[in-house]
């Protein structure tokens, strides 16, 4: 395990890790014996920010800060991050104990974006900001001149068209959760006077979301 390990995260980071007990920790999950990812997220999380952050604002000189935020906080959400894991291969990687297996989490948003993070929270205490920073470039290559124009959030973009059309602004509800506390579901109900739409993620933001995305839909359609 721990030689099958060190190859994929030599692979991953470019040269073999000099403590590996700190990666196998980012892949550990809460369900799992050991120290979980917890700690190593919130660092990473704060790396990937300013990692991400100081490149928009390099390859962006004339966006004013609203753009760069929304552009900052498309890149860096968790369905983002998952799907940097998915491309890594991390799931297959992951140590979660066996309901949190049985359940899925191996391959929820949530899990995988939050790993995403401990890497590089893992990688940034070994190998220092600037080798974080440039790792962080790498995998986010392919992903960071994907929209021409600063993305519109879809709960700001719903917003907007409430105002614009002198309706009251959008009112989010949770109407269900369901699944385990590692892997929740959340379905939210969102409502513009008699316009409604509901959607449902592994987070309540998600969700919400997700149930802005369609009812614009619904109003655009």
């Amino acid at each position: 395990m721990s030689e099958t390990l060190a190859a994929w995260l030599t692979g991953l980071f470019g040269r073999p890790p000099a403590h590996l007990a700190r990666f196998e920790r980012a892949l550990t999950h809460g369900s799992a014996d050991g120290d979980d990812y917890e700690r190593l997220e919130f660092l990473g999380d704060r790396v990937l920010g300013l990692a991400i952050a100081e490149w928009l604002f390099e390859l962006f000189p004339d966006e004013p800060e609203g753009d760069l935020s929304k552009r900052l906080n498309a890149l860096v959400d968790g369905q983002s991050c998952a799907a940097v894991a998915r491309d890594w291969g991390a799931g297959a990687r992951l140590r979660l104990g066996k309901q949190a297996r049985d359940d899925g989490a191996g391959d929820s948003d949530n899990v995988l974006g939050d790993v995403v993070e401990a890497l590089i929270g893992a990688w940034y205490r070994e190998a220092g900001w600037a080798a974080a920073r440039d790792f962080v470039r790498r995998a986010w290559a392919d992903r960071i001149h994907l929209e021409r124009t600063a993305p519109q959030h879809p709960k700001s973009a719903l917003q907007e068209w409430a105002a614009a059309k002198g309706r009251k602004a959008p009112v989010y509800a949770v109407i269900d959760r369901s699944g385990p506390g590692h892997a929740p579901r959340f379905t939210v109900a969102v409502a513009v006077g008699r316009l409604a739409a509901s959607a449902t993620g592994g987070s309540k933001q998600e969700a919400e979301t997700e149930a802005a995305r369609a009812l614009l839909a619904k109003v655009r359609g």
